[in-house]
């Protein structure tokens, strides 16, 4: 039986990465050392190859796409774009605690507190996965065989907490700029479950260099999972349940 890939790459570094902030719907460049850092690892192991390229609509992205895959037009999926922290956007973890007791509330996993003035985690979860949907079947429909998706650390959790097998939850799938996972879809399974098969890394782990964005995984990781970890995992079970929807 036919099947379909799809590479999961989160953009490559940023400035506000380099300095620990909370960036998301701030539309930042790659820094320099961004750029470099996916010319390593393209020169490492190069990235799998694509039919089609779609992208979050932050330059980022956009840039991190047109490194990588030179040869494809971006296609820009504006739901695929990171989630909105409003009042918290560009700021440390250290700046809000000292500024918000609400950040200090969501640190601590209260559900109840959204950013002010930004994206509540479950419109976030929910438009995202709409949108992964809605390329699936679109590339299911064109008979498109294999596609790249360039986005955020964000979007890529949210779809593989929601998708992805083996099942892990939002935070377990945090990766490094400029790395991500390849999935495959199978038709019948896709349709009977929404499930994909998370196949390998991006590059793989073997041709993957040492260091490669370790500090922002580690400057992410507990935020993230305060933020996402209860409605990914939620949202996961509900696919499971209604399985006879990242």
């Amino acid at each position: 039986m036919q099947s379909y890939l799809i590479h999961l790459i989160r953009h490559g570094l940023t400035q506000g990465n380099v300095e620990g902030r909370y960036i998301g719907s701030t539309d930042l460049p790659l820094c320099e050392a961004g750029k470099k850092e996916l010319e390593t690892l393209a020169a490492s192991a190069p990235y799998p190859q694509a039919d089609i390229c779609y992208v979050s609509p932050l330059k980022r992205c956009v840039e991190t796409a047109k490194i990588l895959y030179p040869d494809l037009t971006p296609q820009v999926v504006t739901d695929f774009r990171e989630t909105d922290f409003g009042a918290w956007e560009n700021k440390t973890a250290e700046e809000l605690s000292k500024e918000d007791p609400d950040f200090v509330r969501w640190m601590q996993g209260d559900k109840s507190v959204t950013p002010p003035g930004g994206e509540g985690n479950g419109w976030f979860l929910q438009r995202t996965c709409a949108a992964f949907e809605h390329v699936v079947d679109g590339m299911l429909r064109t008979q498109t065989k294999s596609a790249a998706i360039v986005a955020h650390g964000g979007t890529v959790m949210a779809i593989l907490s929601a998708y992805g097998l083996p099942r892990a939850k939002f935070y377990d799938w945090l990766t490094a700029p400029g790395c991500g996972y390849s999935l495959r879809i199978t038709p019948g399974l896709w349709m009977r479950g929404m499930v994909a098969e998370v196949y390998e890394t991006i590059p793989p782990r073997e041709n993957r260099p040492e260091d490669s964005g370790h500090f922002a995984i580690d400057v992410a990781r507990e935020a993230a999972d305060r933020a996402f970890g209860s409605e990914a995992e939620a949202k996961t079970s509900a696919a499971k349940e209604n399985d006879g929807d990242a």
